[in-house]
């Protein structure tokens, strides 16, 4: 069964984009490859480039010497739709700001990238926007 999940991110704007990812949403997964993996703006922004994913993995994109696929993927790098499987790009979705995406459909677990932080919003337990710290 999957743990879906939304990832995003603050813009300049105010505004969130984020995208979907189907498995492992839960904190001890996609919250841990977050905060220890995709720590600056510009990985944050490039995971976020790929539309839709099926799974969130330490890299964004394989080297040129991996051969990696939706049917089969590297161990360490994320899957998606996309740019994997061939599916029709599912470009990120923009909230107005991040109070807009904390009540939208960020499915089980949201997790949102600002000021150089990690922050989860999480449906269960409905606190709020809180740093992924209180979640590890």
């Amino acid at each position: 069964m999957a743990t879906r999940s939304r990832i995003g991110m603050l813009n300049e704007d105010g505004t969130v984009s984020s995208i979907y990812c189907h498995w492992d949403g839960y904190p001890d997964h996609n919250g841990r490859i977050l905060k220890e993996d995709y720590s600056d703006a510009e990985k944050v922004k490039s995971l976020l480039a790929l539309g839709s994913i099926s799974s969130l993995r330490h890299q964004v994109a394989p080297t040129e010497e991996q051969d990696h696929s939706f049917d089969n993927p590297c161990d360490d790098v994320t899957v998606a739709y996309h740019r994997d499987r061939g599916e029709d790009y599912d470009a990120p979705r923009i909230d107005q700001d991040e109070e807009h995406y904390a009540k939208s459909d960020i499915e089980e677990y949201g997790y949102l990238y600002k000021e150089g932080q990690w922050y989860i919003i999480d449906t269960y337990r409905k606190r709020g926007i809180v740093p992924i710290e209180e979640r590890l």
